[in-house]
C-alpha cells in the first residue's frame, strides 16, 4: 500500500511538472508573437495577407522550393508548414498536405464552395484548403501564397539571388545549375511590361521580356562573380538580340542585378572582356518581377538528357 501511494505521488508530480512546462512554452510562444513584434508589410504583402488577395501562379519564390525547413507566417512568424509535407501539385502555388497542428485556421468562404486558411495567431490570409483530390495519400492540399510565408531552412545556410539572361533559358540553366553552391535554378521571364506572361506571349517579342534564369545560391560556397563568369563564358555577349540560331529580343544578353555590388561586379567583368577585344552588348538592368516559366521548361536538359545547342563553354577570363 505504501509503495502504491509513493508511485501515485510520483505520477502526480510528473504530470504537474509536464503541464507547467507546456504552460511555460505557450507563454513564451505568446510573448514572441506579440502584435508589437509583427513584421511591417509592403503594399503587395498587405494586398494578399491583409486584404485576402492572391499572387499570380508560378511566380512565388517557394512554389518549387525543395529545401528542408519550416514555413512561417510572414506577418507574425508562427510556424505553419513543414517542408516534408510539401508536394508539387502543378497548381503554381506552394502546396502542403498537412499543417502544423493548431497553427492554421480554416474559415468557410461566403460562397460556400471554398475554405480559406489563415494564420491562427494573427489571422493573416494564407490561401485555401482543398480535400478529396487524391494528389497525396492524405488527399489534402493547402494551397498557399508564397508571399504569405517566410522560410527558415534547417541548415540555416545563407542565400542570395541572381538573374541572368543569355538566349534560350534551357542552356543558361544547364550550366549554372551544375555549379557547387547553387541551391535552386528557375527558368522564367523578366524585364517586360505584361503581368504573368506565357511562353507564346514572350516568343512573340511583344511583351518586352527576356528568357532568363533565377539562381538561388549559397554565397559561402559560390561567389556571385563566379556565377557571372560562367554566364559570360557560356554564351556570346557580343550578339545583339539573339543567341546562336535563336533570334529575337527575348533572347538578348542581359543581367538583372539586385544590388549595387552585383552591378559593379558585372561592370568590372565587362571591362575585362572589352580589354580583350570583345564588343559586349550585354544589358545591365535593375531586377524587377521574375515570372517563373511553365513546368515543362524547368530542368529541361536534365529531363531530356540532351545537350545545349547554343551554350558552349569557352574560357574568357
Amino acid at each position: 500500500m505504501r509503495l502504491y501511494t509513493q508511485l501515485l505521488s510520483l505520477l502526480i508530480f510528473v504530470t504537474v511538472v509536464a503541464c507547467q512546462a507546456q504552460l511555460d512554452n505557450k507563454t513564451k510562444a505568446h510573448k514572441t508573437m506579440n502584435k508589437e513584434n509583427y513584421r511591417d508589410l509592403n503594399e503587395e504583402e498587405k494586398r494578399v495577407i491583409i486584404n485576402k488577395g492572391t499572387e499570380y501562379p508560378f511566380t512565388g519564390e517557394y512554389n518549387s522550393l525543395k529545401e528542408a525547413g519550416v514555413f512561417h507566417c510572414k506577418q507574425c512568424n508562427t510556424p505553419l508548414f513543414k517542408s516534408e509535407d510539401k508536394f508539387d501539385s502543378g497548381s503554381g502555388w506552394p502546396s502542403f498536405d498537412d499543417a502544423i497542428e493548431g497553427n492554421v485556421k480554416e474559415i468557410p468562404d461566403n460562397d460556400g464552395r471554398r475554405v480559406e486558411i489563415v494564420c491562427n495567431t494573427c489571422g493573416g490570409h494564407l490561401g485555401h484548403v482543398f480535400r478529396g483530390e487524391a494528389l497525396t495519400n492524405k488527399s489534402t492540399r493547402h494551397c498557399v501564397n508564397s508571399i504569405s510565408l517566410s522560410f527558415e531552412p534547417t541548415d540555416e545556410s545563407p542565400r542570395d539571388t541572381a538573374v541572368f539572361a543569355s538566349g534560350c533559358f534551357w542552356g543558361t540553366e544547364y550550366h549554372l545549375q551544375k555549379m557547387n553552391g547553387v541551391i535552386d535554378t528557375k527558368p522564367g521571364y523578366i524585364g517586360g511590361h505584361v503581368k504573368n506572361p506565357g511562353y507564346r506571349q514572350v516568343c512573340s517579342g511583344l511583351t518586352g521580356h527576356a528568357e532568363a534564369v533565377r539562381v538561388i545560391f549559397n554565397p559561402k560556397l559560390v561567389r556571385y562573380e563566379e556565377l557571372a563568369k560562367i554566364f559570360f563564358e557560356t554564351h556570346d555577349p557580343s550578339q545583339v538580340d539573339g543567341q546562336g540560331p535563336d533570334i529575337g529580343n527575348q533572347y538578348r544578353s542581359e543581367v538583372f542585378y539586385y544590388n549595387e555590388e552585383q552591378k559593379q561586379i558585372i561592370k568590372n567583368l565587362i571591362k575585362q572582356l572589352e580589354s580583350k577585344g570583345i564588343n559586349v552588348v550585354t544589358r545591365l538592368t535593375k531586377a524587377t518581377t521574375f515570372w517563373v516559366a511553365e513546368d515543362y521548361h524547368q530542368d529541361y536538359y536534365t529531363k531530356t538528357g540532351k545537350q545545349p545547342y547554343c551554350h558552349i563553354y569557352q574560357k574568357k577570363f
